[in-house]
């Protein structure tokens, strides 16, 4: 696994609604059971070596460089999404072309054996992306994952972006995904910022990867609370309860 697979952890983000009593630290730097939400995930990521990790920083990037030594960071100068945090990645990945793990560094609750389950779908079916998909009785503004009449992946439709009909879908798109990395660069320069937030996501590669004729695959599981990303404080103290537990 480990020569045919590298990771992207996104951990350029400010966390403004995080930003409370004065504390400045970059969302991914905030603390919970005593270490770093990225300190967390890096753990959980620990069957992949520190130098095939790219962690993308951006806001008080230092910070984050300090913190975690012996990785490979890639510099998001401005923060317009998380495709456009990937295409940032791509610097540091050079002309990588295997197995690419994309994961956000302020979900810590995403545990090793989901990771590698992730993993191990894609290269199973040889899939040219694999989504990690999951319910959860968490109530989340999520993207939701479309789905044809016969199960076969149609697309994402983000919260933000969603009708009321398809806000009633349950399975939702934890962020996290496994792609060839030559198929999702060839389609990253092709992705919009026409919506709601006016960002570039990386939600909308997989349907221009399967227009064009790759695999996609969903690897589903029932993901309860490991889907939570911290954004504010009130999902902190509670991802803190969560990770004491």
């Amino acid at each position: 696994m480990e020569n045919k697979l590298k990771a992207v952890i996104l951990a350029a983000g400010k966390g403004t609604r995080l930003q409370t009593e004065g504390n400045t630290l970059p969302k991914v730097m905030r603390v919970a059971a005593g270490r770093p939400l990225l300190a967390h995930v890096l753990s959980s990521l620990d069957f992949i070596s520190q130098e095939n990790c790219v962690i993308v920083v951006g806001y008080k990037k230092e910070c984050v460089i300090e913190a975690f030594p012996g990785y490979t960071f890639a510099v998001q100068k401005e923060q317009l999404g998380t495709g456009h945090a990937v295409m940032a990645a791509y610097e540091a990945l050079g002309d990588y072309e295997g197995a690419l793990l994309v994961c956000c560094g302020d979900m810590p609750l995403i545990k090793r054996e989901t990771y590698k389950a992730l993993v191990d779908a894609h290269i199973a079916s040889g899939n040219a992306c694999t989504i990690l998909t999951g319910t959860s009785e968490a109530k989340l503004p999520y993207g939701r994952i479309l789905r044809s009449e016969g199960g076969e992946f149609l697309g994402v439709v983000e919260d933000k972006d969603a009708s009321d009909e398809q806000k009633q879908i349950t399975e939702l798109n934890s962020g996290v995904y496994v792609f060839d990395a030559k198929e999702l660069k060839s389609v990253l320069s092709e992705l919009k910022s026409d919506n709601a937030q006016g960002e570039y996501y990386l939600t909308d590669a997989p349907l221009l990867m399967q227009k064009k004729g790759c695999k996609i695959g969903i690897c589903k599981r029932e993901l309860g609370y490991e889907i939570i990303g911290v954004n504010t404080p009130e999902q902190l103290k509670q991802t803190e309860e969560l990770l004491q537990r």
